[in-house]
């Protein structure tokens, strides 16, 4: 494959009108648990909103966005939901992941919330902490169909305004994870 990837012609991001299971297998492949997170048995909301990078035709990344409900200190707002965030593992290091995540959040921008929230394995934090995304420290709990459980895996939020803090308090999310 040739080098997409130089600073003067990085891929276009596209808005995508739809993002099924093949356009995830297109990017990483069949594996039954592509994300590592099918252990921890929640139910996850699809994204409405898709961003994806085409090199020659094949979808090799893409970032998904939905608004939600949360409740920060008892107060009820809404936030960004950041999600399916992928990378072809042959073109992992390259910057699709800040491309991809750049776009999804310019549009996020666009959405009225003021802040975005995302779920990582720990492995991961890194990654995003590098895209400017901060960790949620506490526990952060999520609604599943029995209820409401303490999300198992790292939650981290980013400010989607200039001057934006992350209000004090616990984070409830007052629907599924997306």
């Amino acid at each position: 494959m040739a080098d997409h990837m130089s600073p003067a012609s990085p891929p276009a991001v596209e808005r995508l009108t739809r993002y099924t299971k093949a356009d995830q297998g297109e990017i990483l492949g069949d594996s039954p648990d592509p994300f590592g997170v099918d252990g921890y048995g929640l139910t996850w909301l699809p994204k409405e909103d898709h961003f994806g990078v085409r090199l020659e035709g094949r979808l090799v990344a893409h970032t998904g966005l939905l608004r939600l409900p949360v409740s920060i200190g008892g107060a009820r707002t809404d936030v960004v939901g950041v999600g399916g965030v992928a990378v072809a593992p042959d073109l992992r290091g390259r910057g699709l992941a800040r491309l991809v995540m750049t776009a999804a959040l310019d549009h996020a921008r666009t959405m009225g919330p003021q802040h975005g929230i995302l779920f990582c394995r720990l492995p991961l934090v890194s990654l995003y902490q590098r895209l400017g995304w901060r960790v949620v420290e506490g526990d952060v709990q999520v609604e599943q169909p029995d209820g409401v459980v303490v999300m198992p895996l790292q939650t981290m939020w980013t400010p989607l305004r200039d001057g934006v803090t992350r209000p004090p308090g616990e984070l409830r999310l007052l629907s599924f994870p997306m």
